[in-house]
């Protein structure tokens, strides 16, 4: 229940002023003058409010400001972030599948590097310059390499690709600073995807051997080379296959001796 004085003195009361009309704006921002954008924009704030009538002008203005920029440093800070993270997780996805290879149908690495041809592999080991022959520990077996300097952790220490032939394995000392190391593949026929196991893998679809050395294979590795590449053009071109050409050769002289089997129709039936 309500007294009646607190009643009378809420009459007594003067109403709230009322709220000024929200004046329209109207403005282009010309990039090349952002200046003088705000000065118009200053000059509508003075003329339609009495913000510039405050002894605190400048300071308030001066704190809106500051306010926008840290705004637009803390944007921008977060956009480059986002673009080093994403720079960073690039090389990372993209160390998870085979590599494209080098110029020498191997692959660049830290400590070493390597190329290879179908029947040999060379890796190049980095040591100090001036490194002299006796610091040098080189052990090629036929499924293991061990490279790297006495008293020292080696370079490169485990399981190879795939066998070479040992006796026909060797290694030098390039200007005291590089230990070149030739091994000699015992399945001539195929490319390696690396040199020691756990390191990347290359693509070795993505090898094409230069023909000018061609000539430089003997017939066997030659006539291996020259069907690898034509199988891959075919494929690209979606074309059979060297295998899938001898099937159909094969398919079509069972046909022509024997006439009365028809082939499409047996497989209809089956």
């Amino acid at each position: 229940m309500a007294v009646l004085s607190e009643y009378v003195e809420e009459q007594d009361q003067p109403p709230p002023p009322p709220l000024a009309a929200a004046k329209p704006f109207s403005a282009a921002l010309d990039p090349s003058e952002p200046l003088g954008f705000l000065e118009t924009v200053f000059e509508f704030v003075a003329r339609e409010s009495d913000l510039f009538k405050s002894d605190s002008l400048v300071r308030d203005v001066n704190a809106v400001v500051k306010m926008i920029k840290n705004k637009s440093e803390a944007e921008e800070r977060k956009i480059k972030e986002s673009e080093k993270e994403e720079a960073e997780t690039k090389p990372e996805e993209e160390a998870k599948g085979p590599r494209a290879p080098n110029k020498l149908h191997g692959l660049d690495m830290d400590t070493y590097s390597w190329g290879q041809s179908l029947q040999e592999v060379n890796v190049h080991v980095h040591v100090p310059p001036g490194t002299k022959s006796r610091l040098i520990v080189c052990e090629i077996k036929k499924n293991h390499l061990k490279v790297g300097l006495k008293d020292q952790p080696p370079v490169i220490d485990g399981e190879l690709f795939d066998s070479v032939k040992a006796d026909d394995c060797f290694w030098s000392l390039d200007d005291q600073k590089t230990v070149s190391i030739l091994l000699t593949k015992q399945d001539g026929r195929k490319w390696w995807k690396y040199v020691m196991k756990g390191e990347p893998e290359i693509d070795t679809k993505k090898i094409v051997p230069e023909c000018s050395k061609l000539s430089d294979l003997d017939p066997g590795a030659r006539s291996t080379v020259e069907k690898l590449m034509f199988d891959q053009r075919q494929k690209q071109m979606g074309l059979p296959t060297t295998v899938e050409m001898q099937r159909q050769e094969v398919l079509k002289k069972f046909m022509v001796e024997h006439p009365e089997i028809n082939i499409n129709k047996a497989k209809t039936n089956n």
